[in-house]
């Protein structure tokens, strides 16, 4: 694929491959030679990695610390929970004995409750040990697909989990809800990706939890994604694992755990949100360099132009700019180039701005150019990148909002479906009818139930078997 030709798609004429190009083009990302995986380059990993540096000031505020568990996990943990381990069985990659050379198989980490269970069985004795708050950021392996889309899904991906115990189950419910208020706070304020909040379905919870709550985004293709999400798996995996501890009664007790994640797709979803035919748009947040400079070279002024611009590199070093001061590029290629590769803002200089002592900025996002004075630099970069931050949001709240319908008639949910909407309608909330509605609306799923418009109206009726309904409910297709 020729990164010179730019993106060859339009974003909306056919999404699947533009998203690719915009990835591979951009240098976010490659595919690697084995199936189903693929190798996340510097600029991809620097997004991760702001990700992460925000999310850990948030353990820290809460009192979790971050640890690390094995990758193997034998083969009996998972039986001891036996909800848990019927949901995971059709993704796990096994190591068998023959390999091992031990007296089980191991599985390769689909997701860490039943080893890291196994230690708070040790480690727990008293209520004074309470609560036990760790998070481990990770590589999982999940065997379920040879097709990789990059991000969002692979046979192995990076992500966050925690894993909580508690005394009580109030406590436990609290922080449930606290860590996906969590989640929003991460996905609206540092991706711009704006998010509904609710709860899954028994049919869509994860395995082995009471409940599970989600966060999950409409993309501009009109399928969901979820983006994170936070379960309570009550005393259910405390029982499985002898997890017990001496409580204030000097009786011994059954604590109540949550655990919660999000993973490498939360950069995809920044892709689909917010970039465009000209490639990556990047919250400033994230960017790994907010700024390119662009010197705009003559024979006469070359000299006083990039020692300029080797200054304001200097000024702006909190920033990670970008001095492009190459000579065999003209500079709409490189403006092209770094439009591409999605850096926030453009500085461009010339012997005339030079004379006159200001500079032009150009916003990614929007295209929007702005004459600035040198000396004013300093006051109006963090300005004009913190309003790209909102506007990203905002402009991406609308689209996804205009996107989304209430309906209690079922051929409009399915035509609205059809044309790449989400739907929130009245729900029985019965698992055959929520298989029912999927097999007729070719594959839109239940997203959640919202988190503060539960309950349907009085008398409303269930979108599709008419019976009494019990919640309100988002449906839409997903990746």
């Amino acid at each position: 694929m020729s990164k010179d030709k730019g993106i060859t798609v339009k974003k909306e004429e056919d999404m699947p491959e533009w998203y690719s190009q915009v990835i591979l083009k951009s240098d976010l990302a490659d595919y690697a030679p084995v199936k189903g995986c693929y190798i996340i380059r510097p600029r991809g990993y620097a997004i991760w990695q702001a990700i992460q540096d925000n999310f850990n000031q948030r353990l820290r505020l809460h009192k979790v610390d971050n640890a690390y568990f094995p990758l193997f996990i034998p083969e009996s943990f998972f039986h001891k929970e036996a909800e848990h381990a019927k949901g995971f069985s059709p993704e796990v990659a096994w190591l068998d004995r023959e390999v091992t050379g031990e007296g089980e198989r191991l599985a390769i980490r689909p997701t860490s409750e039943t080893i890291m269970y196994d230690a708070y069985s040790k480690w727990i004795r008293s209520h004074r040990d309470l609560p036990l708050k760790i998070n481990q950021w990770a590589n999982v392996v999940r065997w379920e697909t040879q097709a990789t889309k990059l991000f969002l899904r692979s046979r192995e991906f990076l992500w966050q989990e925690g894993h909580c115990v508690y005394e009580t189950a109030e406590e436990c419910e609290k922080e449930t809800w606290l860590w996906l208020a969590e989640y929003k706070k991460l996905a609206e304020e540092v991706l711009a990706m704006p998010v509904v909040m609710g709860k899954k379905t028994d049919n869509e919870k994860f395995a082995g939890a009471v409940y599970t709550t989600t966060i999950e985004s409409l993309m501009p293709d009109g399928k969901a994604l979820q983006c994170g999400t936070s379960h309570n798996l009550g005393q259910g995996f405390a029982k499985s694992f002898d997890i017990k501890f001496l409580g204030r009664e000097e009786k011994w007790e059954v604590p109540f755990q949550n655990s919660w994640g999000f993973s490498t797709r939360l950069i995809g979803g920044l892709v689909m949100t917010h970039s465009d035919d000209k490639g990556l748009v990047v919250p400033p947040k994230v960017a790994l360099n907010k700024i390119v400079i662009i010197p705009i070279l003559f024979e006469k002024t070359k000299e006083q132009v990039l020692h300029k611009c080797i200054e304001l590199q200097e000024q702006l070093e909190e920033y990670n700019p970008i001095l492009d001061s190459s000579e065999d590029k003209k500079p709409g290629w490189k403006y092209s180039e770094y439009e591409m590769k999605g850096i926030p803002l453009r500085i461009e200089l010339g012997p005339r701005d030079l004379e006159a002592g200001h500079v032009m900025i150009a916003r990614r996002d929007t295209g929007e150019k702005e004459t600035v004075k040198l000396d004013q630099l300093a006051t109006k970069i963090p300005a004009i990148l913190q309003q790209m931050q909102d506007d990203m949001l905002e402009k991406a709240k609308k689209r996804m909002f205009d996107n989304i319908i209430e309906t209690d008639n079922f051929a409009e949910m399915q035509k609205s479906i059809e044309a790449g909407k989400m739907a929130l309608v009245p729900f029985c909330n019965e698992d055959e009818c929520e298989g029912l509605i999927k097999e007729k609306t070719a594959g839109a799923s239940s997203r959640c139930i919202p988190l503060g418009n539960e309950t349907p109206k009085d008398g409303a009726k269930c979108i599709h078997c008419e019976k009494e309904a019990k919640v309100n409910i988002y449906f839409a297709r997903s990746y």
